[in-house]
């Protein structure tokens, strides 16, 4: 998340056929991602090749090109002219990387949602014991990997009834510069945004918390109301720290949120006790619960199928 510190000083899908159906009679199909998977994707975004993911650097440029590749591989459309839309508010040429799934229903269709995450991170920063790469595994490269796996699945199963972005954000952290460019870009283009799914920092659990994730901006909708219901579990909850250092402004939810006017929300498991080095070159890959990040992103994609098929619109501001 984008200078939180300075606040404090088709691919590997199983498809389980079995159906249960929770209290409000919404039926919840059981499926795994693939650890496997998950585990490929972290360990390039995170590789020394990549050199950190500055925005405008090489290390990203590479990140660009996997990420597009992966969207291309799964069918994914590009939602502009191609996959990169390049930032018209920082001054080393930078892209968001934005794939598309059509909605399949007729009417919804028009209506879109947005799932997405940064991929930037901070580059070189200042060596520990020689490191002088910040490799940005928990920040941001488990959200991006968690956006990979969620676009696999609707793009193998093709059932969202509203069309889907999957977006992969440059320069969050040189201030949500890529979320803000893309948020008045589809404004201006009169986009019908329903809501906007952000993942951020996942990569590590929570300890006696007694929810999978926390939402930023919890009381702003009733949009963690409605995931549990859809999960038949508290699979997101409230962190009180959240509000203390309002990390509901801090990540790429907020532009949607103040340009559209609709839920915009956050995900997150870095609870400021569980992990200790943000931005620092010891945010690696080997730290990573990628079983964690597996069993959570595995909860999530049907509870993102339901909200996204939901025939009207169910999730909605306070």
């Amino acid at each position: 998340m984008k200078k939180i510190l300075l606040l404090i000083s088709f691919v590997g899908l199983s498809l389980n056929a079995q159906t249960n159906v929770n209290s409000k009679n919404i039926s919840k199909v059981n499926y795994q991602v693939d650890e496997e998977n998950v585990i490929k994707t972290l360990s390039y975004l995170t590789s020394d090749e990549l050199e950190g993911r500055d925005s405008g650097s090489e290390g990203i440029e590479k990140a660009s090109v996997y990420l597009e590749n992966l969207l291309k591989e799964n069918g994914i459309k590009p939602y502009f002219k191609t996959y990169r839309d390049t930032l018209s508010n920082y001054d080393k040429t930078s892209y968001n990387v934005v794939g598309y799934i059509e909605g399949t229903d007729k009417k919804l269709k028009s209506e879109f949602v947005i799932i997405g995450a940064h991929y930037d991170h901070i580059g070189k920063i200042a060596a520990v014991n020689g490191d002088d790469i910040g490799n940005g595994a928990n920040d941001n490269a488990t959200g991006t990997t968690a956006v990979t796996e969620v676009a696999k699945y609707f793009a193998k199963f093709k059932n969202n009834k509203r069309s889907v972005l999957f977006v992969f954000f440059s320069a969050e952290e040189k201030g949500l510069l890529g979320s803000k460019h893309l948020a008045a870009k589809l404004k201006e283009q009169k986009m019908d945004l329903y809501f906007m799914f952000n993942f951020e920092m996942i990569g590590v659990p929570m300890k006696d918390k007694g929810m999978d994730f926390y939402l930023t901006g919890f009381g702003k909708s009733n949009m963690a109301t409605t995931i549990n219901e859809y999960a038949g579990e508290k699979l997101v909850g409230y962190l009180p720290i959240e509000t203390k250092y309002m990390l509901f402004r801090a990540s790429d939810n907020y532009p949607f949120f103040t340009e559209f006017n609709v839920p915009a929300q956050t995900v997150s498991t870095f609870d400021f006790e569980n992990f200790e080095f943000y931005h620092q070159p010891d945010d690696e890959f080997e730290l990573m619960d990628t079983k964690h990040m597996t069993n959570v992103i595995s909860k999530t994609i049907p509870v993102l199928e339901q909200m996204i098929n939901a025939p009207k619109k169910e999730i909605k501001l306070n």
